[in-house]
C-alpha cells in the first residue's frame, strides 16, 4: 500500500473518490460529505490531498481545506474503499494528512466536526480535543457546506452554536507550550453523542 501526497496525475481517481464519499455519507445518514470531481481535482493539483493506492487501484483518500485566511485547517473527506476497510488504513491516511497539514500550515489550528465515533477516536489520538463551535472557524463558507446535511435544521435552530456533530481542535500552540493532550476514551464520545442526540432531537419528536 502506497500512501502519498496526491497531485494532478491522480485526477483519474476523482470520480471514483466522489462516489465512495457519497455512498459512505448515505450509510451514515448524512449528505454533508458530497463533493464534485472538479473540487477533488483542485485539491490534488494544489498538493492538498493524500491518496492511498494499492498498485493502480484506489484504496483511500483525504484532503485539506483552509479557512479564515489559513488560520484554520480541516482534514476532510476521509474515505476508505470498501475493499480495504478493517485493516487500519483510515488511521494511516489520517496520520499522513495530519502530518502534511502540520508541515504545510505550521501555525494553523486543525479542526474537525464529525458524528463518527471512529473519526473522533482518531482525532483524539492525534491530539485533538473536543471544543465548542465558537472555537472553530467563523468563515461562513465552511458552515454553508453543512446545508446538504440532513441535520442542518438543528444547526440553524441553535444559531450555529451546536449540532449532532462534535467539534474537535488541534492547537499547535498547545504543543509548543509542552502542555500534554490527554487521549479521550471512546466511551466518553459515545456518551457525549447520546446526550446531544437526546437534547437536540428532542424537539423534533414532539
Amino acid at each position: 500500500m502506497n500512501i502519498i501526497i496526491a497531485n494532478a496525475s491522480h485526477s483519474i481517481y476523482a470520480q471514483e473518490i466522489c462516489l465512495a464519499i457519497e455512498e459512505a455519507a448515505k450509510v451514515r445518514g448524512t449528505g454533508i460529505a458530497k463533493r464534485q470531481p472538479e473540487y477533488i481535482i483542485t485539491k490534488m493539483e494544489k498538493g492538498n490531498a493524500v491518496i492511498a493506492l494499492d498498485g493502480n487501484k484506489f484504496a483511500g483518500f483525504c484532503y485539506i481545506e483552509t479557512w479564515s485566511h489559513e488560520k484554520f485547517v480541516a482534514n476532510s473527506g476521509l474515505i476508505v474503499h470498501p475493499d480495504y476497510r478493517g485493516i487500519g488504513l483510515s488511521k494511516k491516511i489520517k496520520q499522513k494528512v495530519f502530518e502534511h497539514s502540520r508541515a504545510k500550515y505550521p501555525n494553523a489550528k486543525i479542526f474537525s466536526i464529525t458524528t463518527g465515533l471512529a473519526v473522533m477516536k482518531l482525532n483524539s489520538n492525534l491530539g485533538y480535543k473536543p471544543v465548542t463551535f465558537s472555537e472553530l472557524t467563523e468563515d461562513q463558507v465552511f458552515w454553508d457546506g453543512c446545508k446538504t446535511c440532513v441535520n442542518y435544521d438543528v444547526l440553524q435552530r441553535t444559531q450555529q452554536k451546536m449540532c449532532l456533530c462534535t467539534g474537535m481542535l488541534y492547537d499547535p500552540a498547545t504543543e509548543q507550550q509542552n502542555i500534554p493532550n490527554k487521549k479521550i476514551k471512546e466511551s466518553t464520545f459515545k456518551r457525549l453523542k447520546s446526550i446531544k442526540q437526546h437534547l437536540l432531537l428532542k424537539k423534533d419528536k414532539k
